[in-house]
């Protein structure tokens, strides 16, 4: 190869450095871009500038400089080696003149310079005449590689209507070869194709725009862009890439309607909501610079809407109320369709709006009957009589032929038959007589129906109220418990008393309380009316005895404030009770207590009963003479279930069931029955259970059958219901019997405490009448 060719590859000059220790002075001048051979004289050593070619051909080694020592008297004494990097296959030298050569091609991107290492040696000592000295050779670059665009194709959007010179996006090429030495990495950027819209900058590869485009005349351009290195200088290697650029829309067109005059039709039978018709208008933008809203501008606004479907971006006509035919036949609407969003920047290029005009037709109709109101509400009084007028409903046949109507009710199957109408004239009136207390409204439907075409009907609702009557007396909101203490003082607030009125008083209920005729004369109580609808019940004297009177039955008289005003007595039962010291908190022993919980009077002389006969068992025992044994007594439990049997009564108990041992008691004879207890008993069989003289009775024969010991059953509860008169079953008491136990004393009652006081006294007054 000779030099014109070397040249033309651009050889890069190969620079030597010696390193070696005992080169002091060593340095190292590189040569310029005119590769100029420099000679550098060292100690020992000349060195001579050396290079080797990239991509250079040849079938010899190609020459890249020579190694020399001043010690060379080039006799042939010595004797030249290279080691390192690629020596003896890539790089040889002559040993005997230092002349180094490459024999293999070369790549400067793959391994841009190498690392040897020089020696001289005497050929007859074979010993070093100078130190071994490394030195690095560089490859020169020659223009091998194309340039390549890596991140193509390229997309790119810009608004539509850009100013000339608006920056679009930028292209970048890269080549591989060495852009610090020459120009094979030196690229220059130009457009192929996309003239005279778009243009390149070379050196940078930015596109920008080269005029104004409208999206609405096209929205895409295809743009060529090429890149040379070189500087595009003959001989180099180019690549092009592709450029996608699309324009985005603005929104620089108004909307257009597509005729100026639309006609439509709509049916006088049409319902409200009704589509009657659609208007468009075309706007070239797209996206949301194409969404429009439509409106109505005029007077006849009133009848018709239109909507906006942003999905077609039409303009819906909508019935916005009833038409009727008789009384209006045609209209004529402005519709207006405005841009929803304006782009400020083309506000000058006219508004962004357009208008048109709609004529709506209203279509005859057989229409049904219509009433002269939407709803009706009427009144009646509770109590009119069968046949009482309630109001009357009116309908009328719109079309022009006036058809007459019929009417009738809708009667439901759940609903009572509370009113009829006329058929032909529309009034209603009651089939029964109305309570308002059981509904004081009713709603009915009526119907009216063309008598030519019964397929057309009309209905509507009925409203019916009830007007009050006075016609229910006042009375007392509930039952009552009320107590009086036997130790009560005069003027004593006992109860508080109110009423209520099923009745509806349109000024508010207003109550007035007062004794019964009949009760003020001899009554031991005053009732006092406090003039807010209420009243207090207070004692008219001081002192009270349960066993003269149990309860007492007071009649109050309630008045109300209607039209005509209406009374009614109602009997509030007191109870005497026995109460503590403290008049005020007083409570009922035994018999009232029992009341308030709701038992009766045979319940309660039951629980007296067995109070009185556990009392009875504890004495015995205290007295039994058989302390000093164990005696055992078994539980038997005897029910009866009917009412006589006379023997088959007493032998349904064996006494002996009671016993564990054969213990025969004294019998002693019961004590006569007095002519009083007998004359009590007679007056029993007339009274009922709440009598004083029947509770005298009842307590006369507890006491004797507790004092008679060996009464069996010790353990069993007899219970003594009060049957009435005339009961055919005789009675299984025994307190006809005229025998009794001995007599015992009771006088341990006094020492339970105050709570037994009244039990304490009751048997220490009767003890005294048995003495």
């Amino acid at each position: 190869m000779n030099c014109s060719a070397l040249l033309s590859l651009m050889l890069m000059l190969v620079q030597l450095w010696p390193c070696s220790p005992s080169m002091q002075n060593c340095s190292t001048q590189n040569t310029d871009q005119s590769f100029t051979a420099v000679q550098r004289v060292k100690r020992g050593w000349v060195w001579e500038p050396l290079f080797a070619t990239e991509e250079q051909t040849s079938m010899v080694p190609v020459y890249v400089g020579q190694l020399k020592s001043d010690l060379d008297k080039q006799d042939g004494n010595l004797k030249y080696l290279l080691t390192g990097e690629g020596a003896g296959n890539i790089f040889i030298i002559d040993e005997n003149n230092g002349k180094i050569y490459v024999k293999e091609k070369l790549d400067r991107e793959k391994k841009p310079f190498y690392i040897l290492r020089a020696q001289a040696i005497n050929k007859n000592t074979q010993l070093p005449v100078e130190p071994e000295s490394e030195f690095i050779i560089k490859v020169r670059d020659v223009n091998d590689h194309e340039p390549q665009f890596l991140d193509g194709p390229y997309m790119a959007t810009v608004p539509e209507m850009s100013p000339e010179g608006t920056s679009v996006t930028q292209v970048t090429a890269t080549d591989g070869d060495d852009p610090s030495y020459g120009n094979s990495a030196r690229l220059l950027y130009s457009l192929i194709q996309g003239q005279p819209y778009f243009s390149v900058e070379p050196k940078t590869g930015v596109i920008r725009m080269a005029s104004q485009m409208d999206r609405e005349t096209k929205d895409q351009y295809l743009v060529i862009i090429q890149a040379k290195d070189m500087v595009g200088q003959a001989g180099a290697f180019s690549a092009t890439a592709t450029v996608t650029i699309n324009l985005s829309d603005i929104n620089d067109n108004p909307p257009k309607f597509q005729q100026r005059l639309y006609y439509m039709n709509v049916s006088e039978e049409a319902p409200v909501g009704t589509t009657v018709g659609k208007v468009f208008a075309e706007d070239s933008d797209i996206g949301e610079n194409a969404a429009m809203n439509y409106f109505i501008e005029g007077d006849s606004s009133d009848a018709f809407d239109i909507i906006t479907n942003n999905e077609t971006q039409e303009g819906i006509i909508l019935l916005k109320k009833r038409v009727d035919y008789e009384s209006k036949r045609r209209y004529s609407i402005e519709a207006k369709v405005v841009n929803r969003y304006i782009d400020d920047r083309f506000l000058e290029e006219g508004p962004f709006e357009d208008k048109t005009i709609v004529k709506i037709n209203v279509e005859d109709a057989d229409e049904p009957p219509v009433f002269t109101l939407d709803n009706y509400v009427m009144e009646i009084a509770e109590g009119a009589m069968s046949g009482s007028l309630v109001g009357v409903v009116t309908a009328r046949d719109p079309d022009d032929d006036d058809c007459p109507v019929r009417y009738s009710i809708v009667h439901g199957m759940h609903l009572k038959r509370l009113f009829s109408i006329n058929e032909h004239n529309g009034t209603i009136i009651t089939t029964k007589p109305l309570d308002r207390e059981i509904a004081s409204w009713h709603n009915i439907t009526v119907t009216a129906t063309e008598t030519k075409n019964p397929e057309k009907i009309s209905e509507v609702n009925v409203y019916i109220q009830v007007l009050d009557v006075n016609d229910h007396a006042p009375e007392f909101p509930r039952y009552y418990e009320t107590f009086v203490c036997e130790n009560a003082v005069s003027g004593q607030l006992i109860q508080s008393i109110s009423a209520v009125d099923q009745d509806d008083s349109a000024e508010g209920h207003r109550f007035y309380f007062s004794l019964a005729q009949e009760a003020t004369n001899n009554s031991h109580f005053i009732v006092k009316d406090n003039k807010d609808n209420t009243a207090g019940i207070f004692t008219a004297k001081s002192g009270f005895r349960r066993q003269e009177q149990f309860s007492f039955y007071l009649p109050i008289l309630i008045l109300d404030n209607g039209i005509p005003p209406l009374t009614s007595t109602n009997t509030l039962t007191i109870t005497v009770c026995d109460c503590d010291t403290k008049v005020n908190t007083f409570y009922c022993r035994y018999g009232a207590f029992m009341y308030s919980m709701g038992l009766s009077t045979e319940a309660l002389v039951a629980i007296l009963a067995c109070i009185l006969i556990l009392l009875a068992i504890r004495q015995q025992r205290k007295k039994s003479s058989f302390s000093d044994k164990m005696e055992e007594f078994r539980e038997n439990i005897v029910r009866y279930d009917d009412e006589g049997g006379g023997e088959e009564d007493t032998e349904a108990f064996d006494i002996s069931a009671l016993r564990t041992h054969t213990v025969m008691r004294t019998h002693k004879p019961r004590k006569k029955v007095t002519t009083e207890i007998h004359s009590l008993y007679r007056q029993s069989l007339q009274v009922g259970p709440d009598s004083a003289i029947f509770r005298q009775f009842i307590s006369e024969k507890l006491e004797e059958a507790n004092t008679d010991p060996s009464a069996p059953p010790y353990d069993s509860v007899q219970t003594y219901a009060f049957e009435g008169t005339g009961s055919l079953a005789g009675s299984l008491s025994s307190l006809g019997s005229n025998m009794s136990d001995a007599d015992q004393s009771y006088d341990y009652l006094t020492d339970w405490g105050p709570q037994f006081k009244q039990l304490a006294g009751m048997y220490t007054s009767h003890r005294s009448v048995g003495d």
